[in-house]
């Protein structure tokens, strides 16, 4: 939905001036400001970005949705994936569960509620959860600790994946890359341009430079057409790398909304960044940073690759709704409606099992094994999966 936001509260001008003087200053000490740094002040500058704000952004009251927040029904069955998985690597071991940016730990909730449901031996697993905001993590806390006291599993805060060194489990980031500050490259006809922002009297105009560094590995398309615009995350994928050099048995788990790079060039060719504020888009990206969101779609072609050249092993890539359909979603449903305690109970459960599959069709599920596991994980995938 499209549109102007409502206004802004007293907190949020406080802080979107904050953000905007900040970013004033860098753009002008730097003579240009690339849309990867933006992203970055916007959202989780301390104590002013986005992502430090005390009120939360998800839900009605916030400013978008996620599948978490639609029905338990999307954590429940990912439970029943990370049992998969650990059965499948035998499950006498210490097993870890690492949730990077669980927000306000609703899915970390549904998750240890679904792994309580399902399992009564859960002796062996820890849940970490890597947050970078402060108000997020301090809800995540103590909402997953809740969550998880009937199976007595222990939930931990780390600053990073594998902060205590190689481990054996499952890394689960669901919305996380989507929120990875990305450079903006625009496709002249001849070269590729870095699209950011210059100080213009007090406030930020977009303005587009040469390339400001080098394109990681591999190399960048050439679009059939001039005024192509690509978003491509090198943070995002230093961090599957960095995953890789951690995860020495197990998976790692990514749900997001993209497509493959043809799909972004020929579909999304002038870019896919979004601002978001009260459920409406809004219609620059410099609008109100630090009061409100900014993502993009995930080039999954490039994340691929990154996992690739690290040595993980794709086990599984597809859409979310038949990631979830293989894992067990059916049953987890028909569990739901078996035990709603009314007709109207059973219709929101339905309901709400529809929005998911449906409602989020954009969204991928990635599955990538640590080499030594590949041979036991590849055995839960369905041959024509």
């Amino acid at each position: 939905m499209e549109g102007v936001s409502p206004p802004l509260t007293a907190d949020e001008a406080r802080r979107v001036a904050a953000v905007e003087a900040r970013l004033v200053r860098e753009a002008a000490a730097q003579g240009f400001l690339p849309f990867d740094r933006f992203m970055e002040i916007s959202l989780y500058a301390e104590e002013i970005g986005y992502y430090a704000q005390e009120a939360d952004p998800f839900g009605p009251s916030g400013d978008f949705y996620t599948a978490p927040r639609v029905t338990p029904l999307f954590g429940w069955t990912v439970a029943d994936r990370i049992l998969a998985v650990r059965r499948a690597l035998g499950g006498d071991r210490p097993f870890e569960i690492y949730e990077v940016g669980p927000g306000d730990g609703g899915l970390a909730a549904s998750v240890l509620e679904g792994l309580t449901r399902q399992s009564s031996d859960l002796g062996g697993i820890t849940y970490h959860l890597i947050e970078r905001s402060a108000p997020l993590a301090r809800r995540a806390l103590a909402r997953a600790r809740a969550a998880a006291r009937d199976g007595n599993v222990p939930v931990v805060e780390d600053p990073a994946v594998g902060s205590d060194g190689p481990f054996e489990g499952i890394v689960l980031g669901n919305e996380f890359l989507d929120a990875q500050p990305a450079r903006r490259l625009h496709w002249t006809g001849t070269e590729w341009h870095e699209l950011g922002f210059r100080a213009q009297e007090k406030r930020l105009e977009p303005a587009e430079a040469p390339l400001i560094t080098t394109v990681p590995p591999p190399e960048l398309p050439t679009p059939p057409e001039p005024d192509t615009v690509l978003e491509i995350s090198p943070s995002a994928e230093g961090w599957v790398r960095s995953v890789a050099d951690h995860l020495v048995r197990g998976e790692l788990l990514l749900l997001d909304y993209g497509y493959d790079q043809p799909e972004l060039l020929s579909a999304h060719s002038k870019g896919t960044v979004a601002s978001v504020r009260r459920h409406r888009s809004m219609p620059r990206p410099e609008e109100a940073p630090g009061a409100s969101d900014l993502s993009i779609f995930v080039n999954f072609t490039r994340i691929r690759d990154a996992a690739r050249r690290a040595g993980l092993i794709e086990i599984a890539y597809g859409s979310q709704a038949g990631a979830l359909g293989d894992w067990g979603f059916a049953e987890e449903l028909a569990s739901a409606v078996k035990a709603a305690r009314s007709a109207e109970e059973e219709v929101r459960t339905r309901l709400a099992a529809k929005n998911l599959l449906f409602g989020f069709d954009r969204f991928r599920a990635l599955e990538l094994a640590a080499p030594s596991s590949s041979p036991a994980l590849s055995t839960l995938t369905r041959p024509d999966a």
